[in-house]
């Protein structure tokens, strides 16, 4: 009968086992299993294979590197659903770190436990656990160095994904790891999690009391418990990282610190923070509503630009690029603000924005160009007030003409026979010579007067020759020889004439004082203009004491002179109000003497 030789090889084997004849106890212990199994005593053969792991290995032949090889299907349905159950139904990290701990020791075995996991480039502790008849206990993110494992087998596991079994460690040292000769453990295991061809984590397990504890039954529980912690760890990784980033938006978007509200391009405003809400004068309740939209909080001068150009630009590009534009607000006042904004991905039909209320910004910028306005204002004055000299000469030479030129036509009247032409020539130079008092009059009024500024078409070389007049009273007390070299034809600029002009007479008198101490050579200032490109420039050259250039920039910052009596405000003026017409004034070295200062600013189109 089959069972009877069955259990007749069985006693035979451990007969010759007893008595060390390997190898006949080997044949007769596989030929008690196959008898066994054609008897369907099932249980009897698993039992042989736990006791004697040679016979499966045998069977499948699995190296001692190989990939775990025991069949899936010898495990029971209810050890199936109960492992899968176990870890994939935790998203947290550390539940599923304690869950895939537990449920490895159980079915594998092993007394002692150690999760690794890449980083950077190196295996990271991510957990410690040890298991005792009574007692199971686990540690998180233990320190680095503070858990000893064997580092060859663990470096093997990692780099090859592949898994590594010893029976006995102790006996079957092949890896001259110092590890198994220092604390001698007995079954050691080293199980690759690995998920499509990437490594997830490193399960290292040990049995310090027993050789042969990793058998084939239980490298198949392990083999099910590998592949769904893979999964579950990469998956609760993943639900971290997604959690880590909801919280991070979730704290820019509960400071407050700007306004931000989540959008429909049709309109719809979905959610925004208390930040927005209060930047346009709404609650909560009204946003749950739904009776808030971006088109209607949107001025109409502003709305077309945005659905003609901006959400075109949005779906196509999926960002919003910063921009001013101003909201409604509930109460019917508006609000500046400056806006940027980008499309969810994969979703191009909503996005998030994020506001920034200008409000004490743009109030900051009219009160500075009201600053500005007084300070040129005040700089006009004391320029006028230097050249009273200057201006008293431009009067008094058409004055003292009129004069002449009265007493020419008098004395042609009262001839006789009248000469009516002499006397008509005359009065023809009155008339001209009171027009041209009257300008310098006027001049001087335009730059005195208060007023805001005023673009229009400018002639700036015209500019150039009035300040030239206004100055020739300065240019003789000193004595300084003035040089015109002005392009013809020079298109007109765009801007305001009498902010010009203050610029121009500015750098000029600045010219004329830093020769003040010239002595070795002649004084001279030159003027002139050119074109460049799509702009118009202004240099005013001098031959004195010229700057470093090192320093030539703080000659632009407010209250910075090197006159005795100088307040340091005017070319800072000046660069404010060259800026303020979308040009540039700058300082250089006039070789080999003296500095050059040169404004550009934009041709009228």
């Amino acid at each position: 009968m089959i069972h009877n030789e069955a259990l007749a090889s069985e006693l035979a084997a451990r007969f010759y086992a007893a008595r060390g004849l390997e190898t006949n106890s080997h044949a007769h212990m596989r030929n008690a299993r196959n008898c066994y199994l054609r008897w369907g005593a099932d249980g009897k053969a698993r039992q042989l294979d736990e006791l004697y792991p040679y016979l499966r290995a045998e069977e499948y032949a699995p190296a001692l590197k190989s990939t775990i090889g025991a069949p899936v299907e010898q495990l029971d349905l209810a050890t199936v659903i109960r492992i899968s159950e176990a870890v994939s139904g935790e998203i947290v990290l550390e539940k599923l770190i304690d869950t895939l701990m537990r449920t490895a020791l159980e079915h594998a075995g092993a007394g002692r436990g150690v999760l690794l996991v890449p980083s950077k480039g190196e295996l990271r502790l991510e957990a410690v656990a040890e298991t005792t008849a009574r007692d199971f206990t686990m540690r998180l993110r233990p320190p680095a160095g503070s858990v000893p494992v064997p580092e060859a087998i663990v470096n093997f596991v990692a780099r090859t994904s592949e898994v590594v079994i010893l029976d006995d460690a102790c006996t079957e040292n092949i890896w001259f790891d110092e590890y198994i000769r220092d604390f001698r453990p007995r079954s050691v295991l080293g199980l690759p999690l690995v998920k499509q061809g990437r490594l997830i984590a490193l399960l290292y397990l040990e049995n310090n009391l027993a050789p042969r504890v990793f058998t084939p039954a239980r490298i198949a529980v392990l083999k099910l418990l590998a592949s769904q912690a893979a999964t579950a760890l990469e998956n609760t990784r993943l639900y971290e990282d997604l959690a880590g980033r909801e919280a991070r938006i979730r704290r820019l978007v509960d400071a407050n610190i700007i306004g931000i509200f989540i959008f429909s391009v049709d309109g719809q405003i979905l959610d925004a923070n208390d930040a927005f809400l209060r930047m346009i004068g709404y609650d909560r309740q009204e946003l749950v509503s739904g009776r808030i939209r971006w088109t209607d909080l949107t001025p109409a001068e502003w709305l077309d630009g945005d659905t003609r150009q901006r959400v075109p630009e949005l779906k196509e590009t999926g960002i919003l690029r910063p921009f001013e534009k101003e909201y409604i607000r509930k109460d019917g006042s508006r609000v500046p603000v400056l806006i940027g904004g980008a499309s969810f991905e994969g979703n191009e039909d909503e996005g998030v924005t994020f506001v920034l209320d200008m409000t004490e910004r743009k109030r900051a910028e009219e009160a500075l160009q009201k600053a500005q306005a007084e300070l040129a204002h005040i700089t006009r004055v004391t320029t006028i007030g230097a050249l009273t000299s200057s201006v008293a000469h431009e009067v008094n030479q058409p004055l003292a003409a009129i004069v002449t030129n009265a007493d020419a036509a008098l004395r042609w009247l009262a001839g006789w026979p009248p000469d009516l032409d002499e006397a008509r020539e005359a009065l023809r130079r009155i008339v001209r010579d009171g027009h041209r008092a009257g300008e310098v009059i006027g001049k001087v009024r335009a730059l005195l007067k208060k007023k805001p500024a005023v673009a229009g078409r400018v002639d700036l070389n015209g500019l150039v020759e009035d300040s030239v007049a206004l100055l020739q009273g300065e240019l003789r007390r000193h004595p300084v020889i003035l040089k015109t070299e002005l392009v013809d034809d020079l298109p007109l600029a765009i801007g305001d004439n009498v902010q010009l002009q203050q610029v121009i007479l500015n750098l000029m008198m600045n010219g004329i004082d830093a020769m003040a101490a010239v002595t070795d050579r002649p004084r001279e200032l030159t003027v002139l203009s050119r074109l460049e490109g799509s702009e118009a420039l202004i240099a005013v050259m001098d031959v004195g004491i010229g700057l470093d250039l090192q320093v030539a920039e703080k000659a632009f910052e407010p209250f910075y002179t090197t006159k005795a009596e100088g307040l340091g405000m005017g070319l800072a003026i000046c660069r404010s109000i060259i800026e303020s017409h979308s040009g540039r004034l700058w300082a250089g070295i006039n070789e080999p003497h003296g500095a050059v200062f040169q404004f550009t600013v934009p041709l009228a189109s």
